[in-house]
C-alpha cells in the first residue's frame, strides 16, 4: 500500500515513491544545537519518524539524512557568554537532543551530517554560485545570494517577492549587502568569533547554505522528499532551493512535507506565556516519555496541536489499556478454535489503520480502528468468546500498529531516571515532582517481592496484610490487577 502524502510544492497529494523505484532518499533538517529541544520541535521530529516507520512498514527502503546545526549566530553567542569555545559548547546538546529522541522512540537516521563536519562542501558550492553570478562578495569579506539570479523565488511558499523593494527583509543578518532580499551564504570572520580559513575567505557559513550542500552530498542534486516544520518553509526552505537549483538546474526534491506548529493550552509557546516546555520539563512533571510520543503523533502532521496536560493524562490511559489488553492477549489461555466476528474484526482494523496512514499519515484515523478492535476483543475476552485463532489474528495488527506508534511495550522508566539524573546534575532537584522520586525509589525487584508478600498474604487469608501492600504500591504509582491468570502489575 503506497503512501500518498501532501506535497507543499505543489499544493496536491501526490504518491510518494523513489525516483530510482528502489530506495527513497529523504532529508529532513535537524535541530541547532544551542540549548534543549522543546516539544514544538519533538512534534517535527517524530512526524517524520511516523513516515519513516510507515514507509518501512510498506516494505520501502530509506536513505534518511538529517542534519545537525552546529555553528551559527545563537551557538556563538551562547559559547560566548559561557566563555568557551562553540566545539566545547555544542557536545552536551547534541547529546542530550539524541538521549531525547531515544526516549521518545524516534528512530536514527541512516546519516547525520554536521555542519561543522562539511564546510568544505559548503564553500565548494558558494564558489559554483559565485562561478554563475548568482553569488558575491561584499567589502567585509562576506559573501550573498543574489535574490535577482534565481526567478522561481518563492515557489515553495507561494510568496510573491516581485514587487518587494528594497529595505523590505527576507533574512535577517547583521552584515551588509548590496539589497536587502539578498541572504547571506558566508559571514566574514569577526574578532573572537569561529571562523574557517578557506579558498573564499576566513568566517563560517550561514545556515541556509549548510543544508544545500549537505543534502545533495549525501543524496544527490534531486532526492525524493525534503522534510521539516512548517516555520521552515520560509526563508529557509526557499533559499536551500534558489542555492541548489541556481546551480544545479534540477528539482533539489521532488516532494516537500512541512509539520504544523503546536499551540499549549491553545497559545503560542513561549517562555513569556509560561507554557514553554523541554521534554525534560515534562518527564520530571512525572508524564511518561510514550505518553509523550503518543500525545505529539496523534493529530496528524498538517493539523495544529493543541497541547494540554489533559491531553497527556488522555495518552497515558490510551497506552494503558493498550498494554493492559496486550498482556491479557499474551499471558491469558484460551480455548481452540475461532469467532468468525472476532476474525472480521482484526482484518477490518488492519484494513482500516494501513489506509488511514496512507492516506497523508493520518494518525488520528490510524488509532480509531485499533482500539474498536480492543473494546471488541475485551469483550469478548470477558465473555469466553476470544479463542486461540483470533488471537492470533490480533496479535499481527498490534505488531503492526507499534511498528509505526511504538507505544505498547514499556520502556518508560529509563528515559524517567535519565531525566532525574540530569536534573539532579543541573540542579533541579526542585522541579522533580515528589511521587515521582517516591515511584523510582522502588525498583522492579522490589515490586515482585511485595506482589509475591501479597499473594501469600491473601493465602493465609491475612487480608489487612495484603491491603497494605496494595495500597503502599498505589501510594508509589504501581497498580495490581488480579486475573485468573494471576497478578499483573504495572507502573502508572
Amino acid at each position: 500500500m503506497n503512501l500518498h502524502l501532501f506535497n507543499t510544492l505543489s499544493g496536491q497529494m501526490e504518491e510518494l515513491v523513489p525516483m530510482d523505484g528502489q530506495t527513497l532518499r529523504m532529508y529532513a533538517c535537524g535541530p541547532t544545537v544551542y540549548d534543549y529541544g522543546h516539544i514544538g520541535n519533538f512534534r517535527t521530529f517524530l512526524q517524520v519518524d511516523v513516515l519513516r516507520r510507515f514507509l518501512k512498514l510498506t516494505g520501502m527502503k530509506l536513505r534518511h539524512v538529517m542534519n545537525i546545526t552546529d555553528v551559527d549566530d545563537k551557538i556563538i553567542r551562547n559559547a560566548a557568554a559561557a566563555g568557551i569555545a562553540i566545539g566545547e559548547y555544542t557536545p552536551r546538546y547534541v547529546d542530550a537532543f539524541f538521549e531525547d529522541l531515544d526516549a521518545l522512540r524516534v528512530e536514527r537516521p541512516e546519516a547525520i551530517a554536521r555542519a561543522t563536519e562539511n564546510i568544505d562542501r559548503m564553500v565548494e558550492l558558494i564558489q559554483k554560485l559565485a562561478a554563475v553570478g548568482a553569488a558575491y562578495q561584499t567589502d567585509d569579506g562576506s559573501w550573498y545570494f543574489r535574490l535577482s539570479a534565481f526567478p522561481a523565488y518563492g515557489k515553495l511558499s507561494k510568496k510573491d517577492l516581485s514587487g518587494m523593494e528594497d529595505g523590505a527583509r527576507v533574512d535577517v543578518d547583521e552584515y551588509e549587502k548590496d539589497s536587502a532580499r539578498d541572504f547571506a551564504l558566508w559571514k566574514a570572520a569577526r574578532p573572537g568569533e569561529t571562523a574557517w580559513d578557506t579558498m573564499i575567505g576566513r568566517g563560517r557559513p550561514g545556515w541556509h547554505i549548510e543544508c544545500s550542500a549537505m543534502s545533495m552530498a549525501y543524496l544527490g542534486d534531486s532526492f525524493d522528499l525534503h522534510a521539516g516544520g512548517e516555520d521552515l518553509m520560509f526563508p529557509h526552505h526557499e533559499n536551500e532551493i534558489a542555492q541548489s537549483e541556481t546551480v544545479t538546474h534540477k528539482p533539489l526534491a521532488r516532494h516537500w512535507m512541512h509539520v504544523r506548529f503546536l499551540l499549549v493550552d491553545g497559545r503560542k509557546m513561549a517562555k513569556s506565556e509560561g507554557n514553554f516546555y523541554t521534554l525534560r520539563d515534562l518527564l520530571l512533571k512525572g508524564y511518561k516519555a510514550s505518553a509523550i510520543r503518543l500525545a505529539l503523533i496523534s493529530v496528524p502532521y498538517r493539523h495544529q496541536l493543541n497541547f494540554t496536560f489533559d491531553g497527556l493524562i488522555e495518552a497515558t490511559n490510551a497506552i494503558d489499556r493498550l498494554r493492559t489488553f496486550y498482556a491479557r492477549l499474551t499471558q491469558g489461555t484460551f480455548a481452540a478454535g475461532e469467532n468468525p466476528a472476532m476474525q472480521s474484526a482484526a482484518k477490518k482494523a488492519q484494513t482500516e489503520f494501513m489506509a488511514a496512514l496512507a492516506n497523508d499519515l493520518n494518525t488520528a484515523e490510524a488509532r480509531a480502528p485499533i482500539f474498536d478492535l480492543v473494546r471488541a476483543a475485551n469483550a469478548a475476552m470477558d465473555q469466553g468468546k476470544l479463542f486461540t485463532g483470533d488471537r492470533d489474528e490480533i496479535l499481527p495488527v498490534l505488531k503492526d500498529f507499534d511498528a509505526v506508534f511504538d507505544v505498547i511495550e514499556d520502556r518508560d522508566a529509563e528515559p524517567t531516571r535519565h531525566a532525574i539524573a540530569w536534573a539532579q546534575q543541573a540542579g533541579r532537584t526542585a522541579d522533580v515532582a515528589p511521587e515521582l522520586l517516591a515511584r523510582q525509589s522502588l525498583t522492579d525487584d522490589a515490586i515482585e517481592k511485595l506482589v509475591t508478600e501479597r499473594t501469600v498474604a491473601k493465602k493465609q487469608r491475612n487480608f489487612a496484610r495484603a491491603d497494605q501492600i496494595r495500597n503502599e504500591l498505589a501510594e508509589k504509582g504501581v497498580i495490581l490487577e488480579d486475573s485468573k491468570d494471576g497478578v499483573r502489575w504495572k507502573r502508572k
